[in-house]
């Protein structure tokens, strides 16, 4: 009898230091189906959220971080990313994977260098409108880069748009599980989104969240580190984390929010209205203020820059927001369906 044995592929994923450089990851590594799967990270979130995922083998290696505020600090960058590249070649030296999908973030930049010293396909995906500085370099390394936005992969060669992976979850949401936590609402819900750790500003604008809780019932994510600073109220409710996130958009009929392209990709994507709240350019590269105006342009959105910032102008344009809610409804209907998932599967398939 001839026995006949099919090897399994192997795939590295690789990506971290925020939610929206690891949930787009997890969203594939859901729907890959017969692949053996590996992981590159830092020890740092993606490491903390891959420990659920049994199935996938984590792999650390340290990390490079420009440092945009501590330019001397940057001197030291080119010794710890020849580290780096050397952590990461050995590891996939030893995994030997097919295909390496990279979400960005610093992170991805050792193991992409890494990847074209060992001839391994390489492709990587751009969340924001524009490429980040660690992307950017990546990008050179890479056979595809996979874009959310279409104007990123306009007339650029090897650029494909292919939207933003979203996690099956975010539709599975359940309204009910959150209203046994703060009771049943007669008030339209808003639900405030400041990241995994919270935002100090928008913390700071709901410590007296009177203001609003006189016509909406708030939900607000304060961060885990900031929840002994906030006491639920009559119509407020505080969190140190949203989980699972889904319930709690299911809840919300209008979400105030950053403007990173995770958490609005999968807003626009249960058609959700939104406040975007975009970091300045002071706390970031512009990237939030970009994808903040692309969506107020269609029609998604409105926006509060951070100089405007205050209780006044937010209870302004909420107010101004929920007497024209179906307006961002209908737009939203409008948008193309993200399909990014399955695109992104075949690139995989196609360059393994």
């Amino acid at each position: 009898m001839i026995a006949y044995y099919i090897t399994m592929k192997k795939i590295v994923f690789t990506g971290g230091g925020t939610a929206g450089h690891i949930y787009p990851n997890i969203a594939l590594i859901e729907d890959l189906k017969n692949y053996e799967v590996h992981y590159i990270g830092s020890n740092g979130m993606e490491k903390q959220i891959l420990k659920n995922f049994p199935k996938v083998v984590y792999h650390e290696i340290s990390t490079v971080k420009f440092d945009r505020v501590h330019l001397l600090k940057n001197l030291s960058i080119p010794f710890k990313l020849y580290k780096s590249v050397r952590e990461a070649r050995k590891i996939l030296r030893d995994i030997k994977p097919n295909v390496i999908f990279s979400k960005g973030g610093y992170v991805a930049l050792p193991v992409a260098i890494a990847s074209k010293k060992l001839n391994i396909n390489l492709l990587t995906h751009e969340s924001d409108l524009s490429l980040g500085l660690a992307n950017k370099i990546i990008a050179r390394y890479a056979k595809i880069v996979c874009t959310t936005f279409e104007q990123t992969s306009a007339s650029r060669k090897n650029f494909i748009w292919t939207g933003q992976p979203i996690r099956h979850q975010i539709f599975e949401g359940d309204k009910s599980k959150v209203l046994a936590k703060i009771g049943y609402q007669t008030k339209p819900i808003i639900l405030f989104v400041g990241g995994s750790l919270g935002s100090t500003k928008i913390n700071s604008l709901l410590k007296q969240p009177s203001y609003l809780t006189d016509k909406y019932t708030i939900i607000h994510a304060v961060g885990k580190n900031n929840i002994g600073s906030f006491k639920a109220s009559q119509n407020y409710f505080p969190f140190a984390y949203l989980d699972p996130i889904a319930d709690f958009y299911a809840a919300a009929d209008l979400v105030v929010s950053r403007a990173g392209s995770g958490v609005i990709n999968e807003l626009l994507a249960l058609k959700k209205p939104m406040l975007l709240l975009p970091l300045s350019k002071n706390a970031s590269r512009g990237d939030q203020i970009e994808n903040a105006k692309l969506f107020k342009e269609k029609g998604y959105a409105e926006v509060i820059y951070d100089e405007q910032l205050s209780q006044k102008t937010l209870q302004q344009c909420i107010e101004k927001m929920f007497k024209n809610i179906d307006f961002y409804k209908k737009n939203m209907q409008k948008s193309i369906k993200n399909n990014a998932n399955s695109q992104i599967l075949q690139l995989i398939e196609k360059f393994s």
